[in-house]
């Protein structure tokens, strides 16, 4: 496992490391905690330090799952958690949705009160890095989500601020990172073999800063790990079921082909792990943050940190 400092500010973190949207409960289809568990745990015992969450995941639930297996750890005080606010998910505790509905909520008072939720879920004194959860560009213009940002820093309950970007948003809201760079430690895109927008304008305003990037989507749900088809189908509880519908999968898939002598070029390594190697070999980005439902589909992602010996330009479109 490599590590790299999380930009100019951020902490030091392995460049694989463990995104806990798919083991939340929701959103992903039926999810086995015990199995989620060992997933984490397989990561840690591979040398990750770093994960990526969110309060609104399985409402609480990843939370919740993360703080369990770090209570197990000896070597909790060296992982480094990332988790996001601005979805006010409180009014629906205890009802019944087969996806997460959205009641965004980016007040001062909202996401003070969010991060010190998730100091009691994650049982923590600080949150690493807590970030706004891709609001839109209404949101992002307005004062108060970087006003809260703000005094959580000041009053220690937080180290470090970040913004997590509107998936397809890279180039529209890239001003905003060039407007916040003294508060944002670190920004998290949507980046993948297959959706690149954010090397045009983002990724050089983040180096040119010094900003901390976090790449998320890198296996673009899981299509990057060569598992689905044009015929693949999702469940109604599943997000994927829009976000990889059989027109976008049939596009995903014709995208794809034009990457093949990359793959070709490494034989000995899964189209995950070529997958992930690209989105870290940009200079720009620090980490990759794959999820995994299972210990064996860690296992697997976590090679693609060592893979250094694979430069960007063999991804060249």
């Amino acid at each position: 496992m490599k590590y790299k400092k999380l930009g100019a500010r951020g902490p030091v973190i392995s460049t694989v490391g463990y995104g806990a949207w798919g083991i939340s409960g929701r959103d992903w289809g039926k999810t086995d905690d015990d199995k989620s568990r060992k997933a984490i745990h397989a990561a840690l015992d591979a040398g990750v330090t770093f994960i990526d969450t969110a309060d609104v995941y399985g409402f609480g639930h990843s939370e919740d799952l993360i703080r369990e297996v770090l209570g197990q750890r000896p070597d909790k005080d060296k992982i480094i958690i990332a988790t996001k606010a601005g979805n006010n998910f409180y009014p629906y505790l205890g009802q019944q949705h087969k996806t997460t509905p959205a009641n965004i909520d980016y007040s001062v008072k909202h996401l003070e009160f969010a991060a010190e939720q998730s100091l009691k879920r994650l049982n923590l004194e600080v949150l690493d890095i807590l970030q706004l959860h891709s609001p839109d560009l209404e949101i992002l213009e307005k004062d108060e989500p970087w006003l809260a940002l703000e005094r959580l820093k000041k009053a220690g309950k937080i180290k470090h601020a970040g913004w997590s970007v509107q998936s397809f948003k890279e180039t529209e809201q890239a001003h905003i990172l060039e407007r916040h760079h003294e508060l944002l430690d670190v920004i998290q895109v949507r980046y993948n073999l297959l959706e690149r927008k954010a090397e045009e304008v983002l990724f050089p305003m983040a180096m040119k800063f010094g900003t901390g990037v976090i790449v998320r989507i890198p296996l673009l749900f899981g299509f990057l790990s060569g598992k689905f088809n044009s015929a693949s189908t999702f469940g109604d509880n599943d997000h994927r079921r829009f976000n990889l519908s059989s027109e976008k999968l049939a596009d995903y898939l014709s995208d794809l082909e034009s990457y093949q002598p990359a793959f070709d070029r490494y034989p000995q390594y899964s189209t995950a792990q070529m997958s992930l190697r690209f989105c870290i070999s940009h200079p720009a980005c620090h980490t990759a943050i794959p999820g995994g439902k299972t210990a064996e589909q860690v296992q697997e992602n976590v090679v693609a940190s060592d893979l250094d010996f694979i430069p960007f330009e063999n991804f060249a479109r």
